[in-house]
């Protein structure tokens, strides 16, 4: 099978109808409207959450810490064949200072408990693509992130320096270890998730049935990409008040940070839109740096940043067996396409294919990795391409 690098179209021109109607009428349709969009979440059962514990975990820079807990949540089921193979197991792994709960986290907005839209509906519904009647989803909180352990539990800048082989190599034991899963149906992740697909199909190449990796390049962190990331590692470290990671309160450079990951999460129509005027745009970005340090760590946030030292999948993409789509957004700031890479280094994976989502009023830049509406039929295809020729 060659590998092939294409564009998809994400935005067709819909037939539309004007219909015309009293204001009581319009506000029960809109209370009708509301009603199914909150019955959408409800199409799929609530994630369980746990914690494994990996005992004297050593990771690559031969640090120890007696216990590692890594936290997940699970949606369905896992179905073993005749010969004790798990079928239907399927890992999704999150981004940098995120979590698993980001697939599924709850929008606080509506008078009901209900998971993210975007993500979610889209996805763990009946009959849709990862259908949790179907599907074991694993999503789990990395190594640093959410309530996995991480520096701001208490070591703080003692906490060992993990990178994404460490995070690749606990995710295989949570899943192996933790929860019986031997085999993978899909393995797939958005922008650090997404580098770590990568690192997945070269150290466990027969482990899984198909790789999606979204939002990520299979290369060397290096220029812009690396470039912002020393901002924040340098903002954090030359800061008196970090205080060699030992700080009572959090340390101005958090607003920094959270001011850059601001800058890079979108493109640059979505933010001219939001923010259109130098009033608006410290109006919008004030809010987003006041929320994001309310529960921001600094020491989590270096940690996690940093992280990525090790990433460097390029030497081994022949070694990826399972079939793998990758797929970027065209106005993604972080992994632009007019560097070429994807294109040139999908070549180098045998059963390799690219896809880049052009900009369109739908997209978000890097964080279009999050919106699966954009590429769930890609998913689909993917999946009924991949399918085991022998049904268990």
């Amino acid at each position: 099978m060659r590998a092939t690098a294409r564009i998809v179209e994400t935005n067709p021109s819909r037939a539309t109808a004007t219909i015309v109607m009293s204001p009581m009428l319009r506000i029960v349709g809109l209370i009708f409207l509301f009603a199914a969009t909150v019955l959408r979440g409800a199409d799929y059962p609530a994630p369980s959450e746990g914690d494994y514990t990996l005992r004297n975990f050593k990771f690559t820079s031969g640090e120890i810490l007696p216990e590692l807990r890594l936290h997940y949540r699970t949606l369905g089921k896992p179905e073993k064949d005749a010969q004790g193979i798990t079928r239907n197991a399927v890992l999704i792994m999150h981004g940098t200072t995120g979590s698993g709960a980001q697939f599924v986290e709850r929008r606080p907005f509506l008078p009901t408990d209900l998971p993210r839209p975007e993500f979610a509906d889209e996805l763990f519904g009946k009959d849709q693509p990862l259908d949790a009647s179907k599907f074991f989803i694993v999503l789990p909180d990395a190594i640093g992130h959410g309530k996995s352990s991480k520096p701001s539990d208490g070591m703080h800048a003692k906490f060992p320096r993990y990178g994404y082989i460490d995070m690749v190599e606990a995710q295989f034991r949570l899943l192996t270890e933790g929860l019986g899963v031997n085999h993978a149906r899909l393995v797939m992740g958005t922008s650090m998730g997404g580098m770590h697909t990568w690192l997945w199909g070269e150290s466990h190449p027969e482990f899984m049935d198909a790789l999606m990796p979204l939002a990520s390049l299979p290369t060397q962190i290096s220029a812009r990409n690396r470039g912002w990331r020393r901002m924040i590692i340098d903002a954090i470290r030359n800061d008196p008040d970090w205080r060699g990671g030992d700080y009572m309160t959090q340390p101005p450079s958090l607003r920094t940070t959270a001011e850059m990951l601001w800058f890079m999460s979108s493109n640059p129509v979505l933010r001219q839109k939001e923010a259109p005027t130098l009033a608006r745009t410290d109006e919008v970005l004030n809010k987003f740096v006041d929320d994001y340090i309310k529960t921001g760590d600094a020491n989590d946030v270096l940690y996690a940043v940093e992280a990525s030292h090790d990433y460097d999948p390029g030497p081994n993409l022949e070694k990826i067996h399972a079939p793998l789509l990758a797929i970027n957004s065209a106005d993604d700031l972080i992994n632009p396409p007019e560097l070429g890479v994807l294109e040139r280094e999908i070549k180098r994976v045998p059963k390799g294919h690219a896809v880049i989502i052009p900009l369109s009023d739908k997209t978000r830049g890097h964080g279009s990795h999050t919106i699966a509406g954009l590429w769930k039929d890609e998913l689909a295809r993917l999946l009924k391409e991949s399918e085991p020729a022998e049904k268990y």
